[in-house]
């Protein structure tokens, strides 16, 4: 692979953030009119497409939205790079692996609670694109509806390709292992307890900041993802914006024999390209990919009795077309107090409308008291039971309702509003637990009243 440089970002933002583990500096807050500029004087000034770019660059627009978005849905960014995107040999068809995309019908999805103990890091040379295997899915990528759930476990970096995808944008929540994410508009680190969103089309290569890495992905086919409105809530809570990090700009100009692979209409393609697709030297826009450490959600829990619905501890939200019920919402279940009275504190027993993709990151789930381990998954689709296990269930029933700190723990859930239907991978892996019903059968009637 031939050689070349890196050039760092330069920025005149004011809300730059101190540098992180790796030294990198961010803009914060979410939805902004971002600009940044690696070289000092390109972005042009009054407009957007001048006649002649500065230092002999190409303008590009890329629109995350159609051009007529009501402008506070409208997500564009105008890119001045050393070559336009367009400049690579014509797309390929590769082989999936281990990625399945929408419609999810190779195999009928049963009714049953399921559960996976982690997908194992692999051997063999594995880097992320590789490594992305899917459980479980729904909905169709040519109408913009539904999401993918993957699990990826890479042991590689990302070296002499690179990775778009056309389907969906990308929200990676890691497991263990930090990641390098260089993007076409600056560079992101995200670790295990943050996550980070890659918006559809972004093209950007993934480096292992340590020797293997796992995590999820959610693929989200519709709505870009945003804040949740937050009605009787106010003004403030939950994830705040401001706590939201964009990148700088920062370039690659490098020169030999690499590929880009995208994710389009359900199956990769890969194309060669002399050049690396990372040479932006300035943009500026509202489209641009995002990290967001979730240590910095503020949880709004009960203070007096009673579980509140777990929509309280929602992150991100993809909208759909019916109000209240989205594509995908991102739930988590973090660090935090809980101090109702007279009141069965885990998670009630229920049965939803919605479909509930879940994970651990780290430490355990105050639901469940065994099985359930970080980088494992469980599946509660529509209407199937699922609650505390019996062991959960007797343990809280009788603990003393003193105030109780959670504090190992980081769970989140991916629930959406079309069934998530597995995998034919998923259903046939070794890592299903085909002995996950065993939990809430010892929960034995305790009713000690007559029949009428």
């Amino acid at each position: 692979m031939a050689g070349g440089k890196m050039a760092g970002a330069k920025t005149k933002s004011a809300n730059a953030q101190a540098p992180g583990k790796t030294g990198l500096r961010y803009q914060s807050g979410f939805g902004n009119e971002f600009a940044s500029e690696a070289v000092e004087g390109v972005l042009p000034r009054g407009q957007n497409s001048p006649q002649k770019v500065a230092h002999g660059l190409y303008a590009e627009q890329l629109s995350g939205t159609a051009f007529t978005a009501p402008r506070t849905v409208n997500r564009r960014t105008w890119l001045y790079r050393m070559r336009p995107s367009v400049a690579h040999k014509p797309f390929e068809p590769m082989s999936l692996g281990g990625l399945r995309s929408a419609p999810f019908d190779e195999i009928p999805t049963p009714p049953n609670q399921l559960r996976w103990t982690p997908i194992p890091i692999p051997s063999e040379r594995t880097d992320f694109v590789d490594g992305l295997i899917t459980m479980a899915g729904n909905g169709n990528t040519h109408t913009h509806a539904g999401v993918a759930i993957h699990i990826y476990v890479a042991n590689a970096s990302m070296t002499d390709r690179f990775f778009y995808n056309a389907d969906g944008e990308m929200l990676i929540v890691p497991q263990t292992g930090r990641l390098l994410l260089r993007t076409e508009m600056g560079v992101l680190e995200a670790g295990p307890g943050e996550i980070a969103v890659i918006q559809r089309g972004i093209r950007f290569r993934v480096e292992l900041l340590e020797k293997q890495a796992r995590g999820y992905v959610c693929e989200n086919y519709g709505a870009l993802l945003r804040l949740p409105d937050l009605g009787p809530i106010g003004a403030n809570g939950l994830a705040n914006p401001r706590d939201f990090l964009t990148p700088v700009a920062a370039f690659e100009d490098r020169e030999g024999d690499y590929r880009i692979v995208t994710k389009f209409q359900g199956r990769l393609w890969a194309a060669a390209i002399d050049h690396s697709p990372l040479n932006v030297v300035a943009w500026h826009g509202n489209y641009v990919p995002y990290k967001y450490d979730l240590a910095n959600f503020q949880c709004i829990n009960t203070v007096s009795f009673d579980h509140p619905d777990p929509s309280i501890y929602t992150v991100l939200t993809s909208p759909s077309e019916i109000p209240g019920t989205a594509n995908v919402d991102f739930v988590i279940f973090p660090p935090r107090w809980m101090v109702a009275e007279h009141t069965f504190r885990p998670p009630w027993f229920h049965r939803n409308f919605m479909n509930e993709f879940m994970g651990l990151v780290r430490g355990e789930y105050d639901a469940k008291a065994e099985g359930f381990v970080p980088g494992g998954a469980s599946l509660h689709n529509c209407m199937a039971g699922h609650g505390p296990d019996a062991e959960t269930f007797e343990k809280a029933s009788k603990a003393e309702l003193k105030p109780v700190y959670l504090g190992d723990t980081l769970a989140f859930m991916f629930e959406t509003r079309f069934v998530c239907q597995p995998t034919k991978f998923a259903l046939e892996t070794s890592q299903l637990d085909h002995q996950y019903f065993e939990c809430w059968q010892g929960l034995r009637k305790k009713f000690k009243g007559s029949s009428v």
